[in-house]
């Protein structure tokens, strides 16, 4: 079957694993050599009935499936779901709504608008892939003039002090590539933090922090060391 054009030609094609199985390595591996996501090595053996492929290397994440360091590896959404929601996404020039990929997928509108939401992150970075280093720093920081500068009806609808009336922004740093991603966060709280960076980082990643208590518990599914 050739491309899909339309949204019911995009739901019977990704409805063949082989299909989403073509389409993802195609995408992560361009020379079309499968390879570990944890270490890098491509001599791997692909387990047909459980859908994974096994890394001859020695440690912990030897079997791993397509999903495994992409922006789907902790989520239960079918890949077939996923990768019509991306075809959806790209091909509404125009925009399209949670609630309209909801109704098409066949799926809620909140998981919609989270599928959404990681969707469009990964076109802005070009890429489906988690970080690939092992050593990511984290860090946030208050974004606002002060409210002295502002016009005094916006100034009204700030209380408390300190970052109050300020966008959040935190920062993830791969210390090996160099590659930096930028996110707007609700607040400075261990939730909000902590999912992003188990978002976005590889588990067994080294975790760099400030003594920021939002940071604690990392270690729970990351090697999380502050400085």
């Amino acid at each position: 079957m050739k491309a899909p054009s339309t949204l019911q030609q995009a739901i019977q094609y990704f409805k063949d694993f082989e299909n989403c199985q073509r389409f993802m390595i195609e995408m992560r591996w361009p020379d079309g050599k499968v390879r570990c996501p944890t270490c890098g090595a491509d001599k791997v053996k692909y387990l047909e009935k459980a859908r994974l492929w096994k890394c001859y290397a020695k440690h912990p994440r030897a079997k791993f499936s397509l999903k495994v360091g992409t922006i789907f590896e902790d989520s239960p959404i079918g890949l077939d779901k996923w990768l019509t929601a991306m075809w959806l996404i790209a091909n509404c020039k125009n925009g399209i709504s949670s609630y309209e990929i909801a109704r098409g997928l066949g799926v809620t509108q909140k998981t919609a608008w989270f599928m959404d939401h990681r969707i469009q992150l990964a076109m802005q970075d070009r890429s489906l892939t988690q970080f690939d280093g092992n050593e990511v720093e984290a860090d946030e920081t208050f974004i606002g003039g002060l409210a002295r500068n502002m016009h005094k009806d916006k100034k009204a609808k700030i209380t408390g002090t300190g970052g109050a009336g300020k966008a959040i922004v935190m920062g993830l740093l791969d210390r090996h590539s160099a590659k930096v991603r930028l996110l707007h966060v609700p607040n400075t709280q261990g939730d909000a933090l902590k999912t992003h960076v188990r978002r976005y980082v590889r588990g067994g990643s080294y975790v760099f922090t400030d003594a920021w208590a939002g940071y604690h518990g990392l270690d729970q599914k990351l090697r999380s060391q502050g400085h």
